[in-house]
């Protein structure tokens, strides 16, 4: 398992979700490591669900290891901080950095206009 701290930009946690009781995949946009608060993790949320039309489909080739085997969207809108290990349950897999780069490309476009 990669530890909380080794986890980089693109990596595809398992991970706390606020928004219910049961996690889901995140991936990893920032790993930015403050003074008083160590490393914290900002995320976007990942669903299998196609009813977001802004959402970013995860191909096959996306992927620098295994996908995730189920047909996944991105949600650059829907940002998570994880601030602590006990919110990531495991390392899943990591986008290929161009990928990545999109995701975090469309979050920006929403958050500056």
């Amino acid at each position: 398992m990669t530890a909380f701290d080794e986890l980089e930009r693109g990596d595809i946690i398992w991970g706390t979700d606020p928004l219910s009781d049961k996690g889901r995949p995140m991936l990893v946009l920032g790993t930015p490591r403050f003074p008083n608060h160590g490393v914290q993790l900002i995320t976007v949320l990942i669903s299998t669900k196609t009813y977001h039309e802004e959402s970013l489909t995860l191909r096959d080739d996306d992927y620098k290891g295994e996908s995730l085997g189920e047909r996944s969207y991105v949600l650059p809108w829907s940002l998570v901080t994880l601030n602590d290990a006990s919110e990531v349950e495991f390392h899943m897999t990591s986008l290929v950095d161009e990928r990545t780069e999109d995701v975090a490309t469309q979050l920006i476009s929403y958050i500056s206009s």
